[in-house]
């Protein structure tokens, strides 16, 4: 018997105190990181947003097994909070995915709804394909091919994992758990993630995308658990990681009672240890803050900073003269002239070699 075919489905109930440990310790770094976050400039706020939004959409969808371009995503996002694009070529679900996310956390004050799960669906489905399967689009599945199930294995020895509610009961689960959801209770915000998380894709609504909109749904709960429309850290990157153990937890959950302790406590840990990771990978915005941190005082042209924002950021190859006067924009004498200036300062400091092969690099 699945979770949701057990008797006073859907009242989930937990054991509040084996929580305790692991929810406080997860606050704890949670406020850790928005604190150090909310230290930056807005400009590099933005630019933490960015990345681990675009690691949030990447890897959400590797976890389904579609892989999309990072800088298509990237440059998808970076438009949408007003940074330099990344100039890549964008496709439409790149596009789709970028949209989405960013309504989970920048309009998570915003009720959730059918409608607007229905909008998220579409924009992850564009072409209303998913590869040659045509989806029902802005409405919930209904099952004509069959029961909804998730399946694994080759053809002739699929393995079921999971079999889904009937598409008959679907307007009442989806009813009551909308209207849970956008309900206050006593109840931790990121235990409310977590039981979102299982919840919706316990009911598997949508013939595709259920675990993306699951995971972004997450998103939107954590988002009103901060308080904050921007996201520093991604938990799909860390539920890719660990996928094997994301899918068996799930799994279990759903083959089990109404008692999801175990479910919780696995999300509590790993969204900890995506939060552990965070700073890590967030740690050339870091670099960069402290490195302007350190030259607050500096007098420097716009050319100079952009150049520098470009090094920082790490661009391949070494610095030179004519590489700075493409990055400027300039002319080579320019670039000669905004050289000469940093050497002077001492903010760069000129490599072994000489001639036509001089290069630069940025002081410690």
């Amino acid at each position: 018997m699945y979770i949701w075919g057990q008797p006073g489905w859907p009242r989930f109930e937990w054991d509040a105190e084996a929580l305790i440990a692991p929810l406080g310790e997860t606050r704890l770094k949670q406020g850790r990181l928005l604190g150090r976050m909310q230290a930056l400039g807005f400009d590099l706020q933005l630019e933490a947003e960015l990345q681990a939004l675009t690691a949030e959409a990447v890897k959400s969808s590797d976890i389904e097994g579609e892989v999309l371009d990072a800088a298509s995503v990237r440059s998808s996002l970076a438009r949408r909070l007003g940074l330099p694009d990344a100039a890549a070529a964008v496709d439409r679900r790149a596009e789709g995915l970028a949209e989405m996310l960013l309504d989970a956390t920048r309009n998570h004050t915003e009720p959730l709804t059918a409608e607007r799960l229905f909008a998220w669906q579409a924009a992850l489905f564009p072409t209303g394909y998913s590869g040659l399967a045509r989806l029902r689009i802005g409405a919930w599945r209904d099952d004509a091919g069959g029961p909804t199930q998730v399946v694994s294995g080759a053809l002739g020895r699929e393995r079921v994992h999971y079999e889904a509610p009937p598409a008959a009961r679907l307007e009442a689960e989806m009813a009551a758990f909308l209207d849970w959801f956008e309900t206050p209770a006593a109840m931790d915000g990121l235990l409310k993630a977590g039981l979102a998380h299982l919840w919706f894709v316990t009911i598997h609504p949508f013939e595709d995308g259920n675990g993306r909109i699951a995971r972004a749904i997450a998103d939107l709960a954590l988002a009103r658990s901060e308080a904050s429309p921007q996201r520093f850290y991604s938990l799909s990157s860390q539920i890719r990681r660990e996928r094997a153990a994301y899918y068996a937890e799930l799994e279990a959950a759903q083959k089990g009672g109404l008692d999801v302790t175990r479910w919780l406590a696995w999300f509590l840990a790993s969204l900890g240890r995506a939060l552990d990771g965070a700073e890590a990978e967030m740690a050339g915005v870091l670099r960069k803050a402290e490195f302007w941190r350190a030259r607050q005082g500096l007098d420097l042209n716009p050319r100079q900073r952009l150049v520098l924002n470009r090094w920082l950021d790490g661009f391949e190859g070494r610095l030179t003269a004519p590489k700075w006067a493409i990055l400027a924009k300039c002319s080579p004498a320019t670039a000669q002239r905004d050289i000469a200036d940093l050497l002077d300062k001492g903010v760069l400091i000129r490599n072994p070699g000489g001639g036509k092969n001089t290069s630069y690099a940025v002081a410690d």
